[in-house]
């Protein structure tokens, strides 16, 4: 088992689920190796919004004209777009697919044992909520990327991998 998680293959699992526009709002756990890697990718087209209820509504609204998105945020912007999410994903059945950096999680401890109250509470709501979601901590968890958010548009369900520890830059 690998003890690091590398931001490029974070995004090659990513592109290969067939995501072209990643929408989001400054993350301080995937900033470096993610966020900056995505928003210079000639492959990936970037939208920063100002809050993470903005998009919820653009991702719909992409997978409406059939383009698939991902939203990478912060599991704090989860929590603040929870009505969002509520009605867009969950009611209407949007796939909607979000990459929620876990900022402060101690790695190798599950975050339902987290010493962090946000962090504890993101897998109970999203278990409530029905939405499906991944621990990414590992690059052996990458694997679980491409047919998570396969599996979303096939469905057209929410799902969200949740990265339990800052990616690498490479």
């Amino acid at each position: 088992m690998s003890d690091h998680l590398t931001g490029s293959l974070i995004i090659k699992a990513v592109k290969e689920s067939g995501i072209k526009t990643v929408l989001t709002v400054p993350d301080k756990t995937t900033a470096e190796g993610l966020l900056r890697p995505i928003s210079v990718d000639p492959d990936l087209r970037q939208i920063s919004t100002c809050k993470e209820d903005e998009t919820i509504g653009i991702s719909a609204a992409l997978s409406y004209s059939g383009q698939r998105s991902l939203i990478l945020i912060q599991y704090t912007g989860l929590l603040y777009s929870m009505n969002a999410i509520r009605a867009v994903a969950v009611d209407y059945q949007s796939p909607i697919c979000f990459m929620v950096g876990l900022l402060g999680k101690e790695p190798g401890v599950l975050p339902t044992e987290s010493k962090r109250n946000g962090v504890r509470i993101i897998q109970p709501i999203l278990d409530v909520m029905g939405i499906a979601h991944h621990i990414i901590e590992t690059d052996d968890d990458i694997e679980k990327i491409t047919p998570a958010i396969n599996n979303a548009y096939d469905t057209s369900r929410p799902v969200a991998m949740l990265i339990g520890r800052p990616p690498l830059a490479s």
